[in-house]
């Protein structure tokens, strides 16, 4: 028998946030997930097939959020995770208590994102206070947001 009282909170497109490559197909400046974190490969390299019949992949990347370097190496022929990456540019409208103000391109006002504490941070509040019309660019991938560029409007 079904129970008619089951209540649903919240609901889920079922999207993962992430999806499963061939290792040996991720090439460099693409994205992969290491150690957990979603890192862009700034480095790659394939060693020769061992004696138990698998190449190896190295690779290095970097965080796109925190730009810590993370290795990992796997069997070129294995699956590695690969982040969904969203990349959308906001115009922003105000700052207030270090949290921006920013206006989408559907007419959507979102207040939820900090200003970063690095030189994007810097730059964001120095065109701001400059009075400057600029759009900033979030990332988001497994959860997280973060501003990592400014872009001049176009007029």
């Amino acid at each position: 028998m079904a129970d008619d009282d089951i209540d649903f909170q919240t609901v889920e497109s079922g999207a993962s946030s992430t999806y499963p490559m061939q290792c040996s197909a991720l090439r460099k400046n693409g994205h992969v997930v290491l150690k957990g974190r979603p890192c862009k490969i700034v480095e790659m390299s394939t060693s020769k097939t061992g004696k138990h019949g698998h190449a190896k992949v190295n690779m290095v990347g970097i965080d796109i959020f925190t730009n810590k370097k993370y290795e990992d190496m796997c069997p070129s022929t294995h699956n590695m995770d690969v982040p969904a990456i969203k990349r959308l540019d906001y115009q922003l409208i105000n700052i207030d208590n270090s949290y921006m103000s920013l206006l989408a391109d559907n007419g959507d006002v979102r207040e939820d994102l900090r200003v970063p504490e690095n030189d994007i941070g810097k730059e964001i509040e120095a065109k701001f206070s400059a009075g400057e019309d600029f759009a900033v660019t979030v990332l988001s991938a497994m959860g997280e947001e973060c501003a990592v560029a400014t872009k001049v409007l176009p007029k």
